[in-house]
């Protein structure tokens, strides 16, 4: 599967309900209501602070033995393996839609997310734009996560660019990564799921080169988590693309993937969003695997629907468990935090979806 869980407690969690509390211990200070790019001021330049807190021309190190830096490691690993063994929700792929689910979701500390991307570096094809260009376009509304985010940009009349689209991964994966109820297992493959009385259960774990390698080594068993909610967002066909709704074909528990259609950018972010939905007991299809298992249009290098299919993903999820969330108001004059919203609400269109 691919690119490519019950739940223990975290110590002094914060209140889901708590609206003058942060979540994770640090302030969270209200987003701008748009951020533009301002044009660099002339003869702008970045220096050193002229006291710094060491001694550039004779520095050293403190003394380490090299089996510290390996136990540390290896420690710090198992446990997470052993923490998130079963846990409440696990995100297979770390493209944008992907983060964007485990963004929205980890905004509630009790809440457990595991993402398992098949790639060393996660992200996707969110560290660029259309054709290696650097440039992110985003429709609006889509433009208020970016503003929740914080992220620069400059704003057209229907659309925003972000100057870069490493700015948006980099972004979110910061604020995502620092939050302490979700791990993220890069360079870990999801080669199958776990699949009881109908419903999906976890999914079936191994090294990423192992799982490439079955074919030229001798039989190699993987590993296993456990989740109360799958969500797959392996993105649109490809070596470990759409691998989540293939399997569900393989085994009997779907018709059929027909692929996604060809490129039309208004149809195609709509239905994403709109189709965003749990298409099997037990997991949720986000991103562009959802074309791929519906048919409709390929959308090219705009990143809006990634983002709020990603977001509807988490809702869906949180609904799952029991939980409050935008989909089915139970959030709507709680004392919920702000950033529990949905980001793109306010758009009836999507909030319909």
């Amino acid at each position: 599967m691919a690119s490519t869980l019950s739940t223990s407690s975290f110590a002094a969690k914060t209140s889901l309900f708590e609206s003058s509390s942060s979540f994770h211990g640090t302030p969270l200070a209200p987003p701008p209501p748009c951020l533009r790019l301002q044009p660099a001021k002339a003869g702008f330049s970045v220096s050193m602070s002229a006291a710094a807190p060491y001694d550039l021309k004779n520095f050293r190190f403190e003394p380490i033995k090299e089996s510290i830096v390996s136990r540390e490691m290896t420690r710090r690993y198992m446990m997470d393996m052993i923490t998130y063994a079963d846990t409440d929700v696990v995100v297979v792929g770390a493209g944008s839609a992907g983060l964007s689910c485990a963004y929205e979701l980890s905004k509630n500390p009790d809440v457990q997310v595991a993402i398992i991307e098949q790639s060393v570096s996660p992200g996707g094809g969110a560290w660029l734009g259309g054709q290696l260009f650097s440039a992110m376009v985003v429709r609006k509304p889509a433009h208020i996560f970016l503003d929740e985010l914080g992220i620069e940009y400059d704003e057209q009349d229907n659309y925003v660019v972000i100057k870069h689209a490493a700015l948006f991964t980099s972004t979110i994966m910061s604020k995502l990564l620092a939050r302490p109820n979700v791990k993220l297992f890069n360079a870990v493959a999801a080669e199958d799921l776990i699949v009881k009385g109908g419903r999906v259960g976890g999914v079936v774990t191994n090294w990423a080169l192992v799982s490439m390698n079955h074919d030229t080594q001798s039989c190699m068993d993987p590993n296993v988590m456990e989740a109360k909610i799958v969500v797959s967002s392996c993105g649109h066909d490809g070596p470990f693309g759409a691998t989540g709704v293939k399997r569900l074909r393989s085994i009997g528990m779907i018709d059929s993937v027909p692929g996604m259609k060809a490129l039309d950018m208004n149809a195609a972010e709509d239905a994403i969003v709109r189709l965003t939905r749990e298409i099997v007991p037990g997991m949720i299809v986000t991103g562009m695997e959802v074309a791929e298992i519906d048919g409709s249009p390929r959308m090219g290098p705009t990143f809006g629907a990634m983002m709020i299919s990603g977001q509807k993903a988490a809702h869906l999820a949180l609904k799952s468990l029991g939980l409050p969330n935008a989909l089915d108001g139970s959030s709507v004059g709680s004392n919920i935090h702000p950033e529990l919203i949905l980001a793109a609400a306010e758009n009836a269109e999507i909030a319909d979806a």
